[in-house]
């Protein structure tokens, strides 16, 4: 379960500039099956299922689970995502998963039909849409998260046989989250581009609510964890003003309504330098997303557009190392940010990195960094370095995606793979059993969790396949969803 952040950062100097540049370019022939990846990235978020499972589930080690979900306040809340390897649904990530899935299609839609995987994504997007549809009952009430993570995390059960409380908490005009509020904004906005052209319908749907949620977010500021205490233990938020940004910056994108951008302009905030893009900060991305506006002449580069667009090349030409205050990279290539759950930061890095090249490609435009231009191709190659080392082109030749390889995790962090599928036995497991007979057993999980990101390796390229070492063996779908849109690029 991800935590929030803090960031090592390192200098680099012209000569290791120069090897890094090679390295790149050796590792872009790694030879990685980015198609198959990409396949098995979006059966992941199968596994991640709660609720009722369609006829279609691929993913046949997983049954229902969750389903009196949202029963103690009177309401449907089944379906949504699980957030890791534990069975709580938290709102606040899940949401920022289905913006990452929904910018993906978005950016490289024709890419994942090309693949065959289109559809699949879409499907990822709308389990957690419809999920989301339902937690957002009126304009000024969303559901904000199902279960509770301390009696979640005491247990290590099935999501099929949980006994633990499926306690709902929510925010409303007496109890804000504008971040939970903004966030959830975005990703209705996001997906509603993402469906635009194949369900119009379902897109005014979702456009409806994200209107309605960021007029409430704006309306009624303050962090959730104010309002879901809970939630605050596992998915705390360090502020609202960035959520708010990534979704007017999606809602421009979604309706193009100029007085979205004059939120964007007239905000007051464009998030300075930034050291990561995550679930927690979302300031990249509404750096990213303005920048494209820059670039394509729909607003000046001046002012704050100008802010905008060379605070997301700062954040590039720091991921590259030709910044001026280089994130870490390590010896075997990996972009590493922090101990807790590395690869989603690496992840968002390699999307904006593939993102922003598309949008430098047809203006034949570059990003002028402290320690030299970088061209579109720069960018490609570093999304694809950082992929091909997530795909064993690092110094343990093994695959850090789940099912991937001829070599992966196989002790993953994960209540539902690490015991027996509930097709295989019936039996249902305790919370104790859970932990005497699947968690402390020294053996491979039972069920490969295909697809998954774990939070990978350390500062130094080490990993430890161990299912106690949360840090690195928990996967979640904050680390994958970024990663479908890189791979479809490259795929």
């Amino acid at each position: 379960m991800a935590r929030p952040s803090c960031v090592n950062v390192v200098f680099i100097s012209s000569l290791s500039l120069m090897i890094l540049a090679s390295e790149f370019a050796v590792r872009s022939e790694g030879g990685s099956d980015y198609g198959a990846a990409l396949t098995k990235s979006l059966l992941y978020f199968e596994a991640q299922r709660s609720g009722k499972l369609p006829p279609n589930q691929r993913v046949q080690w997983r049954g229902d689970s969750g389903l009196k979900d949202g029963g103690d306040a009177g309401i449907d809340l089944t379906g949504g995502y699980y957030d890791a390897g534990d069975n709580v649904k938290f709102g606040f990530p899940m949401a920022f998963t289905i913006s990452m899935l929904s910018w993906s299609v978005v950016e490289f839609g024709a890419k994942l039909q090309a693949k065959q995987e289109l559809s699949n994504a879409l499907g990822a997007i709308r389990w957690g849409t419809d999920y989301l549809i339902k937690a957002h009952p009126q304009p000024d009430l969303l559901y904000g998260e199902v279960g509770d993570g301390d009696s979640d995390h005491s247990c290590w059960q099935r999501p099929e046989d949980m006994t633990t409380p499926r306690t709902t908490y929510r925010i409303d005009d007496q109890h804000p989250g504008a971040d939970l509020a903004g966030e959830t904004a975005a990703a209705f906005a996001a997906a509603s581009v993402a469906f635009a052209r194949r369900d119009s319908r379902y897109a005014a749907e979702l456009l409806t609510h994200a209107k309605q949620l960021f007029d409430f977010a704006r309306n009624h500021p303050g962090q959730y964890q104010s309002s879901i205490p809970v939630a605050g233990k596992f998915y705390s938020s360090s502020g609202y003003q960035d959520e708010l940004l990534w979704a007017a910056a999606w809602l421009h994108r979604a309706t193009g309504d100029k007085a979205y951008l004059d939120y964007l302009g007239s905000s007051g905030d464009t998030g300075g330098g930034r050291t990561e893009f995550s679930w927690n900060d979302k300031y990249v991305g509404a750096q990213v997303l303005v920048a494209k506006l820059v670039l394509e002449g729909q607003v000046g580069n001046s002012g704050p557009w100008a802010q905008y667009k060379s605070q997301a090349e700062q954040f590039i030409c720091n991921c590259l190392q030709k910044g001026s205050g280089n994130f870490h990279m390590t010896a075997g290539g990996l972009l590493w940010f922090q101990p807790w759950d590395n690869l989603q930061y690496t992840s968002t890095a390699a999307f904006v990195a593939a993102a922003y090249a598309d949008y430098l490609a047809p203006k034949r435009a570059s990003v002028q960094c402290p320690g030299g231009i970088a061209s579109s191709s720069d960018l490609i190659a570093l999304a694809q370095s950082q992929a091909d080392y997530i795909l064993g082109a690092n110094p343990n030749k093994m695959s850090y995606m789940v099912g991937y390889g001829s070599r992966y995790p196989t002790q993953v962090h994960h209540r539902g793979a690490s015991i027996i599928s509930i097709k295989k036995d019936p039996a249902p497991v305790s919370c104790s059993q859970g932990f005497q007979l699947w968690f402390n057993e020294n053996a491979p999980n039972p069920n490969v969790l295909d697809g998954a990101l774990v939070g990978g390796p350390d500062g130094q390229d080490q990993y430890t396949d161990s299912r106690s070492n949360f840090q690195m063996a928990e996967p979640a779908t904050v680390n994958t969803s970024p990663f479908v849109g890189v791979l479809a690029r490259l795929a």
